[in-house]
C-alpha cells in the first residue's frame, strides 16, 4: 500500500472514530487471496477496545459498484449476529475518490485456509460448515437488508436477480454467444423450493479459515444469495471438480495425487450434502449451469476487452472453455465464446 493510500485510510478511520490521535500500530501490509479486490491487514493504536484488533481492508476495483461493499457488510454482519463465523464488518464506505474504490474495513479473524491447516476429511468440514449456513433463518439476513434501504432490498440476493443480472451484462457486453445458454437457464429453471437458504455462492476450502482443527472463519461474501441451497451445493461442485483454486494450496510433496484426491473430494462431499437434505440430481444439474454462467460471463466480458490485467487469473486462462463444456455436457447447448488472445 503506498504511503498516500495508508494516509487516506487512516484519515477516514480517524474521522470515523472521532480520534485525531489515531494511528497504526501495524501498518497495511498486503494479504493475498482476492481476485477482485486488494487486501490488507493492518492494526489501530488509540482505537477503542473494540476495534484494537486486528483488521482487513477490503479494497474494490474501481469498477466494481460501490453498493456492492455496502452489501456485504449487511450480509457479514448479519451472519454474525447469527453466530456464523463470517467476519464482522466495521466500517463501510462507497465513495470510491477516497481509496480509489469502495471498501469494507472488518475484523481478521484467526486461522489459516483450510487446505494449509487441514489436507484430509476436507468433506467432512465442507459439509458442516455449508450445511450450518443453510440451516440459518434466511429471513433475518433479507430484513437486514430491507433496514439498509434503497438501493438495497431484500430481492437484491434472490436467484432471480442473479439471472437479471447475467442477462444484464450478456446484454451490456454484446456476448451474443452467451444468449442461447442464458435463455436454457431461464426457460427449465425449477419451481422455488419450499425453504430458501442463505448460499455463499464461492464456497471452497481457500474461503474457509481453520486454526487446531476448528473453524474460524468464511470469508468472500459477494456472491452470496437467498435461494435453493442445491445452487449453493452446485456451485462448489463445480469449483471443487474444475477450478484449480480449491485445491491451490495442496502441498507440493502430494500435487501427483491431486487428481484423485479431488475426485474424492467431490465424491464425499456430494454424498455428505445428500444426507443432511434431498438433492434432485436434475435440480442439481440445473444450478450447475447457472453458476457456471457468471464464470461465462466473466471469461467472455474479459476476451470481448482483450483487457491487460485479468480480473481473474482464470478469465484470462482455458477455464472458461472448460465451463462452457462442462455447461454443454449438462444442458445440450454449448456457450459460444469469443476467441483467446494470441
Amino acid at each position: 500500500m503506498t504511503a498516500d493510500l495508508a494516509a487516506a485510510l487512516l484519515g477516514y478511520l480517524r474521522r470515523e472514530l472521532g480520534e485525531p490521535a489515531l494511528r497504526f500500530a501495524e501498518a497495511p501490509t498486503p494479504v493475498s487471496g482476492g481476485f477482485d479486490t486488494r487486501i490488507f491487514a493492518f492494526r489501530l493504536a488509540g482505537a477503542p477496545p473494540a476495534c484494537s484488533g486486528p483488521l482487513i481492508l477490503r479494497l474494490l476495483a474501481p469498477h466494481h459498484d460501490p453498493v456492492r461493499a455496502v452489501r456485504e457488510r449487511v450480509i457479514q454482519n448479519a451472519l454474525a449476529d447469527l453466530d456464523y463465523p463470517a467476519p464482522r464488518a466495521r466500517w463501510v464506505s462507497a465513495d470510491a475518490s477516497l481509496l480509489g474504490g469502495a471498501f469494507i474495513v472488518m475484523e481478521r479473524l484467526r486461522g489459516r485456509p483450510l487446505l494449509e491447516e487441514r489436507f484430509f476429511n476436507l468433506s467432512t468440514v465442507l459439509v458442516d460448515v455449508q450445511a450450518r449456513l443453510h440451516d440459518l433463518d434466511a429471513e433475518v439476513l433479507l430484513r437486514a437488508l430491507e433496514r439498509e434501504g434503497p438501493p438495497l432490498s431484500r430481492e437484491v440476493i434472490t436467484f432471480d436477480a442473479y439471472l437479471g443480472q447475467m442477462e444484464a451484462r450478456i446484454a451490456d457486453g454484446g456476448l451474443e454467444g452467451l444468449q442461447r445458454a442464458m435463455s436454457w437457464l431461464r426457460e427449465r429453471r425449477p419451481p422455488e423450493p419450499g425453504r430458501r437458504a442463505i448460499c455463499h455462492g464461492d464456497f471452497h476450502p481457500q474461503n474457509i479459515l481453520s486454526e487446531g482443527g476448528v473453524v474460524t472463519g468464511v470469508l468472500d461474501w459477494p456472491n452470496a444469495l437467498v435461494a435453493d441451497p442445491a445452487y449453493d451445493v452446485a456451485s462448489t461442485r463445480i469449483i471443487l471438480a474444475l477450478t484449480p483454486i480449491a485445491l491451490s494450496g495442496v502441498p507440493a510433496a502430494l500435487r501427483w495425487v491431486a487428481s484423485f484426491v479431488r475426485l474424492m473430494l467431490v465424491k464425499r462431499y456430494l454424498a455428505g450434502m445428500r444426507r443432511r437434505r434431498p438433492l434432485d440430481p436434475a435440480v442439481l444439474d440445473y444450478y450447475e449451469a447457472a453458476s457456471a454462467m457468471r464464470g461465462l460471463v466473466r471469461t467472455a466480458e474479459h476476451r470481448r476487452r482483450r483487457a491487460s490485467s485479468a480480473t481473474s487469473p482464470l478469465d484470462a486462462s482455458a477455464f472458461g472453455d472448460m465451463l462452457a463444456r462442462h455447461f454443454a455436457r449438462v444442458t445440450g447447448v454449448l456457450p459460444m465464446l469469443p476467441p483467446r488472445a494470441g
